[in-house]
């Protein structure tokens, strides 16, 4: 929550959504007490809110000015999720944490709604932190030629639409070193890179190739995988399936994006 804040003029916002994934031995033996621990992060959550909050003796005595604003409770109370981590890196104790924090639109002519986001990992008992800030999505804008194709999907995030401008992108999850052209914000069971879409440009045809580790569905048939596990390695067959014109896309049977080439309207 600390490394989320976002001062404002007036007030200080902190992340209101956590989602906190753990090894799945930590999660079986935790499992049934996953409330009390929600019950008792939002606590202290509110604790060390108050602790930030309060002045120290120089403000008390209006001897020195206050040098931020207050911190404010999110409006919707704390969002907290404990999920399974099914990263083949994570080891039992390992803890990782993404929070969000929507911050509102910019004055400046045409800059929209931001989504800070921080993720922090304690791997091994070593502890990283990475921000970064995603665009919400603008207004509708007119047609464009350019693009291929259009992903619509609903991840933890919201409803949003992807438009596909170039032959070929990666979809998942991402990571440091995980590039992704849409990245999605859910559970674990979606791999980093889950799958890539590619489309020929002589025929117009789209085929997808399956990277994940739960699996791909196309209109609820699994796609071939594309991925082979050999000798405690990977080895790409570069297996792909054909992708009709308008098709149902499943990721690990947990997020599905409804994907329409535009050159079929």
């Amino acid at each position: 929550m600390r490394e989320g804040l976002e001062p404002l003029e007036y007030s200080t916002l902190p992340p209101a959504i956590f989602h906190v994934y753990l090894h799945t031995s930590d999660m079986e033996r935790l499992r049934g007490i996953v409330p009390r621990i929600i019950e008792e992060a939002c606590r202290a959550l509110e604790a060390e809110m108050e602790s930030l909050n309060r002045a120290t003796l120089g403000e008390r005595l209006k001897l020195a000015r206050r040098a931020k604003a207050k911190i404010v409770a999110p409006e919707g109370g704390w969002q907290i999720r404990i999920l399974e981590n099914t990263d083949e890196d994570a080891a039992p104790g390992d803890i990782a944490i993404s929070s969000e924090l929507a911050l509102p639109a910019k004055d400046a002519l045409g800059a929209g709604s931001m989504t800070k986001r921080i993720a922090t990992r304690r791997l091994g008992g070593v502890e990283s932190t990475r921000e970064s800030y995603d665009a919400a999505p603008v207004a509708a804008a007119a047609p464009d030629t350019s693009v291929l194709a259009v992903l619509e999907y609903e991840d933890s995030t919201g409803h949003k639409s992807y438009r596909m401008t170039k032959d070929e992108i990666v979809v998942g999850r991402g990571g440091r070193d995980y590039w992704t052209d849409l990245k999605l914000e859910t559970v674990p069971d979606v791999s980093r890179e889950h799958f890539r879409l590619r489309r020929d440009r002589e025929s117009g045809q789209f085929f997808l190739k399956d990277m994940s580790q739960l699996g791909t569905t196309i209109d609820g048939k699994p796609a071939p995988a594309s991925i082979a596990v050999e000798g405690g390695g990977k080895r790409d067959l570069n297996l792909e399936a054909p992708v009709p014109p308008r098709a149902r896309i499943g990721l690990a049977g947990v997020v599905f994006l409804e994907f329409r080439s535009t050159a079929n309207g």
